[in-house]
């Protein structure tokens, strides 16, 4: 007998993380880093990515270089950074969209379902990463919160809530007001408002943001990560269901219109 699927909220507005989810990125961020770590004898293996993933850029760069406190003092978080960016300027250009990503995003534009994209990613490399996927990030019609916009305090990116709360509230109008989940100056009405939020996420900061911000949300982490063990958020901040990949979420099961064919 075919399982019944769980009861889920009835879903009014979608936000979409963006690297690692929507586009093939994070294959770009290992590639580039263990070219710079090679010379040295240096590997970014997976389970140091884990770490990294979902963390603001120098805080992420600062911890994978803490894994290699014999590089020479010359290969400093500056130079990796700069190095870094100018290889990756180069590759973003033919960053590819992940599977299930384009028909999800089009399909809920063309449903007229309100979307957002809350990115820990610079403004600057947002650009550089969607400007020849406008199939993809036009859908957003500018709908995009990038980490460095001013509109989330410094020190609050995930696994804090903010992001995924100034996405809904500016540019959806939701009133969700601010602050975790749980909060005593949190109301009713905000708490409800969170609830019909739904949020896609690769990473387990990013689950954890969405689940502070009081929001439903789909992880749908890399293989690689499983294949080490990183497959658990937190007990308290799980995400409410986890995928594969994009191509296997179930639209009508979250109260949203179901795909075509």
């Amino acid at each position: 007998m075919a399982q019944t699927p769980p009861a889920r909220p009835k879903i009014e507005y979608v936000i979409f993380d963006m690297d690692g989810l929507l586009i093939d990125s994070e294959r770009v961020y290992t590639d580039v880093t263990n070219e710079l770590l090679a010379p040295y004898g240096k590997e970014m293996t997976w389970d140091i990515k884990a770490g990294l993933m979902g963390k603001p850029e120098r805080d992420a760069a600062a911890h994978l270089l803490s894994f290699f406190p014999d590089l020479p003092p010359e290969f400093t978080l500056e130079h990796y950074l700069r190095a870094r960016r100018e290889l990756q300027d180069a590759r973003w250009p033919s960053v590819q969209p992940l599977p299930g990503a384009l028909r999800l995003v089009q399909h809920l534009h063309r449903h007229r379902v309100p979307i957002a994209l809350a990115t820990g990613s610079q403004r600057r490399n947002f650009e550089l990463k969607s400007s020849h996927l406008g199939a993809l990030f036009g859908c957003f019609e500018g709908r995009v919160v990038c980490a460095d916009d001013g509109l989330v305090r410094p020190g609050r990116g995930k696994p804090h809530p903010d992001i995924f709360l100034v996405a809904a509230e500016r540019f959806l109008h939701r009133k969700v007001g601010s602050g975790e989940v749980g909060e005593d100056h949190i109301s009713a009405e905000e708490e409800a408002e969170r609830k019909k939020g739904l949020v896609f996420e690769d990473a387990i900061p990013g689950v954890q943001a969405a689940k502070r911000a009081g929001m439903n949300v789909v992880w749908v982490p890399d293989a690689n990560l499983l294949s080490i063990g990183g497959d658990a958020a937190p007990t308290i901040e799980t995400p409410d269901l986890q995928l594969k990949s994009l191509e296997e979420f179930v639209p009508e099961e979250w109260g949203l219109p179901p795909y075509d064919s």
